[in-house]
């Protein structure tokens, strides 16, 4: 597959248009063979291309729990990038082509855990591999020759590395947010006890409710406590009559309540266990990359990010951030990241 998608790749020349195209759809990839060995057949991919045709192509990705609407759509969705991405915003839709996608083994429109012959069970273990294939075959599919760069937080900052360590003639250069080459082990104990959860509450018919539970041990790792002694006080007052009516749980209890309303349990175990998995050599990243580390990130913390930067063999440039935010950031400090985009 690896072979074919490099000897057939062609990129059709055409004309700016200049103004603003939204394309959204599902494409079909056929015959989609896992890193595992695993042969899932046809696979759908659910995108978004925003831009004008001709333009140069920036490929976006979040967080697992990021969909393909990074930017602004026209059913109303505000897009989880909106603040960054549209017309004249630091990532201009009227300069590039945005591309974004649901994660293979995800909770979208790409084949994941609510498809077809999926429902109830497990889906194979997805590696960052098999998600830089996959975007491989979508290029291939819309086109498009090469991205201009590949923007990518979180899970999509791994993502966005692992497509350049495989496949560094299609990316012109990275843009890397509160991701590296391997996970932290602390934050792999933590992902481990949240799918404990999910997987027990699956057992007993009650999936949902474990993954709420996830969700609301998951925000405690995101963010600082900094954050919580400035939301929630330096003491948390707690009802002598029933403890579990503090603010804190309420905050978190009400992440939990919203996370289960769109997240499917086997699309979260999934992508979760993915985020495990990933590892590749830096010195197999020879694109130009610019790595962005937040000092307060528990997940990934930057000497993580630090070491990734030393080891890689292309012109690296690594940006410090203070965010009280922490793993978050990169949905919360939005004059930070609008400085960061524009520069593209």
């Amino acid at each position: 597959m690896v072979e074919a998608l490099r000897a057939h790749r062609t990129a059709p020349r055409v004309a700016l248009v200049p103004h603003e195209v939204v394309s959204e759809g599902v494409c079909l990839i056929g015959d989609f063979i896992l890193e595992s060995g695993i042969r899932l057949g046809q696979v759908e991919v659910g995108y978004q291309l925003t831009g004008p045709a001709g333009a140069p192509v920036v490929a976006v990705l979040g967080g697992i729990s990021a969909s393909r609407f990074a930017a602004a759509t026209t059913a109303g969705s505000r897009g989880w990038w909106g603040d960054q991405i549209g017309p004249g915003r630091a990532l201009d839709t009227d300069k590039y082509r945005v591309l974004c996608w649901d994660f293979l083994g995800g909770n979208g429109q790409t084949t994941g855990a609510r498809s077809l012959g999926f429902e109830g069970q497990p889906f194979p273990d997805v590696t960052t591999v098999d998600q830089a294939y996959l975007l491989a075959a979508l290029l291939d599919h819309l086109g498009i020759g090469k991205l201009h760069a590949f923007v990518g937080a979180s899970y999509g900052g791994m993502v966005a590395l692992q497509f350049a360590a495989c496949l560094p003639e299609l990316v012109g250069r990275l843009v890397v947010i509160s991701a590296a080459h391997r996970s932290a082990p602390m934050a792999v104990a933590w992902r481990t006890l949240q799918r404990q959860l999910v997987e027990q509450s699956l057992a007993s018919g009650d999936g949902l409710a474990g993954l709420a539970l996830a969700r609301t041990l998951a925000m405690a790792t995101y963010r600082t406590p900094e954050e919580f002694s400035q939301r929630f006080g330096q003491t948390t007052e707690v009802p002598s009559n029933d403890p579990d009516r503090s603010s804190v749980w309420a905050y978190l209890s009400a992440r939990g309540a919203a996370y289960v309303e769109h997240m499917h349990p086997r699309a979260f175990l999934c992508l979760s266990r993915s985020i495990d998995l990933h590892q590749l050599l830096p010195t197999k990243i020879s694109v130009p990359l610019q790595l962005v580390a937040v000092n307060q990130d528990q997940l990934v913390p930057a000497a993580l990010i630090e070491e990734l930067a030393r080891a890689v063999v292309s012109p690296c440039q690594t940006l410090r951030l203070d965010s009280l935010y922490g793993h978050d950031a990169f949905l919360k400090e939005t004059e930070f990241f609008n400085a960061l985009f524009a520069a593209l």
